[in-house]
């Protein structure tokens, strides 16, 4: 009886939050069981290690799965790295596809990376594909994010 009433809440409200890119401290989304198997190849590093970008499968819900793990400077008092994750809509995304993840540098604005994921369409009950792109200022740690359309 919950689940359908969820399920009418979530369809909704997803006008209202199309398109709504989170940056999240690290929670239960970022816990190490829930990086993609096989980790070699869903995690990458940047800047000599410094920063570790890896995709995260929480299974549920199976609207919002994919979520983005960014492990990068500044660094805190006791040494450890900002640990950030990227959602969408309260939730994570509907589809990542990790090996097309795509990086370059600019010494003035920082890392940008582009990576394609799914925006679930809850009209259609469909991931749509888009690209997610965000860029990380390691001197702040201020991640910032854009979904664009796939092309």
């Amino acid at each position: 009886m919950l689940r359908p009433i969820l399920a009418l809440l979530a369809l909704a409200s997803a006008p209202a939050m199309a398109a709504d890119v989170q940056v999240l401290d690290c929670d239960w989304q970022a816990s190490a069981r829930n990086i993609v198997e096989p980790w070699e190849a869903n995690t990458r590093s940047f800047s000599n290690g410094k920063t570790r970008i890896a995709a995260l499968d929480t299974i549920e819900p199976a609207a919002g799965w994919a979520y983005v793990l960014v492990l990068s400077p500044p660094y805190d008092e006791l040494g450890s790295r900002q640990c950030k994750v990227i959602g969408m809509n309260g939730m994570g995304f509907a589809g990542m596809d990790f090996s097309q993840l795509r990086s370059s540098y600019d010494p003035a604005s920082g890392l940008s990376f582009l990576l394609p994921v799914a925006e679930y369409d809850f009209n259609q009950g469909i991931g749509v594909p888009r690209v997610l792109w965000f860029q990380l200022n390691q001197a702040t740690g201020e991640i910032r994010t854009q979904i664009r359309f796939a092309e």
